[in-house]
């Protein structure tokens, strides 16, 4: 893939809506606190003797805002260490601006885009998923340098509750993909993927080392984890708001257990405990750095469609894992169509996930979603030249609190797919 040139609106487009995240991220403090005091006035509304008898309430309220600003001093690091892509301190006119809002629940992902990009390889220690970061800094507070500094400048946007919502879903991707805690899901979800990469390559060198994509790679555990059982790896998120964290945790990682976060402290439902609710959660359980992996490791930000459906693709990858992906599309079947265009043949796609199908409850007129059967999502691969190996239905969570009194399971569907070699039928739409 090429260098892109962007035009001046494009170039707009990306600094709004990255202005847009970074904002949710830097009032996440101010949408947790208040939460706290919603609870507080409810409090104060109780009858004496219901505030005796639940007199402990104020000092888990004070609890919690000690919570808050430790996640707020890992969320400060994190973006202190943010070097934009962009020249974030200019003014944008107003003429080349046009955003839209989802706000409706997508459950195990959100939809904050990162524009097209070319591969970006990281260094592991130091370097970032993101162009010219060359440091970072330790403070965990607000930087109040500069008037003019990128971070001022997104902090003056408001910020839409979906918005803060995505900080706390991010908070809690931290626990699925880099936390103890977390091990669990990993094991149901990553697990298999891992061995089945791992039976179907036996033969893995350093000196030829397969290939393996991972599109919607999240937090990057997964393709980290590819890339540690001797694969070229290379995770693609679609979303700042996990790139931000992401490229933090895998490039800026000093020590396993570093950080320390309260992941579960914004919901009082369904706890069975105040100590369970205000749990601690250490990260990274690894040391990313030095976890054996192979040369070529890296991560790419943007759109799956647009990045991966260019000819210089074609045909170059031996595997493709989607996890917890599919249903992102608007298109399933364009999905399903690169996937089958950028395997070599014989080259293998690995899929564990649900059809949540994250815009099925858009209602604006021009949204598009295609949402299939599992049985239909089978019959277009097929078409498209895949054969099915291996299948299996594995139940699964996401994101979950292991000590909720709810819990939503996925029965997700697993599937080995390999690519026939014949003459594919996929009309190439490259623009």
């Amino acid at each position: 893939m090429g260098d892109r040139v962007y035009t001046k609106e494009e170039e707009d487009l990306e600094i709004q809506s990255l202005r847009r995240i970074i904002s949710a991220y830097l009032n996440y403090p101010d949408a947790a606190e208040k939460d706290v005091r919603r609870c507080e006035r409810s409090f104060k509304k109780l009858p004496p003797a219901h505030k005796a008898l639940l007199s402990h309430l104020p000092l888990k309220f004070q609890r919690i805002r000690w919570c808050i600003s430790m996640n707020t001093s890992f969320i400060m690091n994190m973006l202190q260490a943010f070097e934009p892509p962009f020249d974030m301190s200019e003014d944008i006119e107003p003429e080349h601006v046009h955003t839209t809002e989802n706000t409706h629940d997508h459950s195990h992902s959100d939809i904050s885009p990162i524009g097209e990009r070319r591969n970006i390889s990281i260094s592991l220690g130091d370097s970032s998923v993101f162009p010219n970061k060359s440091h970072k800094l330790e403070a965990p507070s607000l930087d109040k340098e500069a008037s003019c500094d990128w971070k001022c400048h997104a902090s003056m946007f408001s910020v839409p509750l979906v918005d803060v919502d995505k900080v706390r879903c991010i908070i809690r991707n931290i626990v699925r993909d880099w936390a103890q805690e977390g091990q669990r899901e990993r094991d149901e979800c990553y697990k298999p993927i891992l061995e089945e990469l791992n039976r179907l390559f036996p033969n893995r060198t350093r000196g030829r080392p397969p290939s393996c994509l991972v599109p919607g790679a999240g937090l990057g555990r997964l393709a980290l984890d590819i890339s540690s059982l001797g694969f070229v790896s290379q995770g693609n998120e679609f979303s700042y708001y996990m790139m931000i964290c992401s490229s933090f945790i895998l490039n800026n990682t000093r020590e396993v257990n570093e950080w320390t976060i309260y992941p579960w402290i914004h919901s009082n439902c369904n706890s069975l405990s105040t100590d369970d609710q205000l749990r601690p959660v250490s990260f990274p359980d690894i040391h990313p750095a030095r976890a054996g992996i192979t040369e070529g490791f890296s991560m790419c930000g943007g759109d799956f469609v647009e990045v991966y459906n260019d000819r210089s693709q074609e045909g170059s990858w031996d595997a493709v894992v989607t996890c917890f992906f599919l249903d992102t599309a608007h298109n399933i079947v364009e999905y399903i169509e690169i996937i089958s265009k950028i395997l070599k043949v014989g080259g293998v796609w690995i899929n564990l996930g649900p059809l949540l199908y994250h815009f099925a409850d858009s209602y604006g007129e021009d949204e598009m979603s295609i949402e299939l059967s599992l049985e239909d999502v089978k019959k277009v691969a097929f078409y498209y030249g895949f054969e099915l190996e291996v299948e299996k239905m594995i139940e699964t969570t996401y994101t979950a609190n292991t000590r909720s009194m709810m819990q939503t399971r996925y029965t997700a569907a697993y599937w080995t797919m390999k690519k026939k070699n014949h003459e594919s039928k996929a009309v190439h739409t490259d623009k």
